[in-house]
């Protein structure tokens, strides 16, 4: 279907490691009025090279990626892009990844299995500048705010701290995320050091097993 006359179309790009995954996503969005894909890769790097060079208004963005991770790819929109929303649609249910994605930038955080209906509600309203909360993460929000539950030691880490958490629990060297980062292995060294004591970890052992605990890898 073709926009509305004289309104230009909500531009969006799909990154997704699943091509099966983002030719869903293409096919649905084809139906609705006002939306045109203008890119649909497995690729963080392609994603941040193309909004580069041509006009992206949000974005659609898995946190699990070869390469450079979702988390990654989010702090590298916010710092070096303006406008572009940014919608977090992943395998992870919302109490794994939602509330920490949303804090460090993201304006809404859908699971894959939502319904048509309510991505597509969630994509329109970030495409007019606004956050979308789930009726899951707003309950998480309300918990949390409410001092209902002990908030996941995970959900506290930094920004950074989260990206070498997440490599970590893959079982990544310090180097290799050193690399990975452009940042040196002290660096590296100290944010290891830091969520592992937020996270009242010991080892790196420990640490991929509270991952694999918590659903989260």
């Amino acid at each position: 279907m073709k926009p509305v006359s004289g309104i230009s179309p909500v531009r969006i790009a799909i990154v997704d490691d699943h091509e099966i995954v983002r030719r869903g996503f293409r096919e649905m969005l084809a139906g609705q009025t006002g939306f045109e894909v203008v890119l649909e890769t497995a690729s963080g790097e392609e994603l941040l090279e193309t909004i580069r060079q041509e006009r992206c208004d949000m974005v659609l963005l898995d946190i699990s990626l070869p390469g450079e991770s979702g988390v990654d790819i989010l702090r590298a929109i916010r710092q070096r892009f303006e406008g572009i929303g940014v919608l977090i649609l992943s395998g992870f249910p919302e109490d794994r990844y939602a509330l920490p994605m949303i804090r460090h930038g993201a304006d809404g955080y859908l699971c894959k299995d939502c319904e048509a209906e309510e991505l597509i509600a969630a994509i329109r309203s970030v495409s007019r500048g606004q956050r979308y909360i789930s009726a899951k993460t707003a309950e998480l929000l309300a918990s949390e705010v409410a001092g209902d539950k002990d908030e996941e030691p995970h959900h506290l880490l930094s920004e950074r701290e989260l990206q070498v958490f997440l490599r970590l629990a893959e079982g990544w060297s310090v180097s290799a995320i050193a690399d990975a980062l452009h940042l040196s292995t002290k660096t590296i060294s100290t944010y290891r050091s830091r969520l592992m004591e937020k996270m009242g970890l010991c080892s790196n052992a420990e640490l991929a097993a509270y991952a694999v605990r918590h659903g989260l890898s």
